[in-house]
């Protein structure tokens, strides 16, 4: 593909899962692909796998030293380290760490990512960046409110940066699966087999899927097609939608 071609590409949280998949996918297209993980040994392995250099460490700040492995410019970044919690409910005593993880990691990371590539990127005239969203951030999760929330903001985060910049060469895709077949799903427990484990498809799906919005240079990217009418009924009928959430949060409730 023309607009990945020799491209200098970042993949965070990529050493197993949908990251490694969006990195074999780019590698396959021609990229030069930079593999991060915070498991050093997992990034390396990848990045052995498919020609790439791992750069492992925090997501949020790894933006210069992955800039450097790849000559000095970053063409793609994909913001797709994430960490998921079934935190159950509100009753219980309130994990401030769980929060101020999934805030960090979901939300803060790509932020960072952004304020970091931004400047050269404009002056460039031209940048892509992908945030790795999950369905969550355009409906919900049961059981899982600091993961819905800051996946929330995540997907508000890249529609800002869309129609912030994208008159000024800046491309934005929001990638917004439901169920995924990777250790993340399988952490879920009652609620992901529930929800989720009934349409889940492999991470190479999702990469599919955006590496065809990229080129048919569309924003939203949906790999399970059927959340656009999900989302198109919370929208037309919120009521609706919220009864028939708690209908299916009632039923995870009766089976746990």
């Amino acid at each position: 593909m023309e607009a990945v071609q020799d491209a200098g590409v970042v993949v965070t949280g990529a050493g197993g899962g949908i990251g490694a998949a969006l990195a074999r996918r780019f590698a396959a297209e021609g990229a030069r692909v930079v593999v991060n993980d915070l498991d050093a040994r997992k990034a390396e392995a990848v990045a052995e796998e498919i020609g790439g250099t791992a750069v492992p460490g925090d997501a949020s700040a790894i933006v210069a030293d992955a800039r450097d492995a790849l000559g000095g410019t970053v063409d793609v970044y994909c913001a797709n380290a994430g960490v998921g919690f079934q935190d159950g409910d509100l009753g219980a005593a309130l994990d401030e760490r769980t929060w101020a993880a999934a805030w960090d990691v979901n939300l803060m990371a790509h932020v960072r990512a952004a304020h970091a590539l931004l400047p050269d990127w404009l002056e460039r005239g031209a940048g892509r960046f992908v945030s790795t969203v999950s369905a969550a951030g355009l409906l919900t999760m049961i059981g899982a409110p600091s993961y819905s929330v800051t996946k929330h903001g995540a997907y508000a985060f890249a529609e800002w940066l869309s129609l912030t910049y994208r008159h000024r060469g800046i491309a934005v895709h929001a990638v917004c699966p439901q169920g995924v077949r990777t250790d993340m799903l399988a952490a879920t427990g009652s609620a992901g087999d529930l929800v989720l484990q009934p349409t889940a498809i492999e991470p190479e799906a999702v990469a599919d899927a955006l590496l065809k919005g990229i080129e048919e240079d569309r924003f939203l990217i949906l790999p399970h097609p059927e959340v656009a009418d999900f989302y198109q009924a919370r929208a037309d009928d919120p009521e609706r939608w919220l009864t028939t959430m708690n209908h299916i949060q009632q039923k995870w409730e009766a089976a746990r």
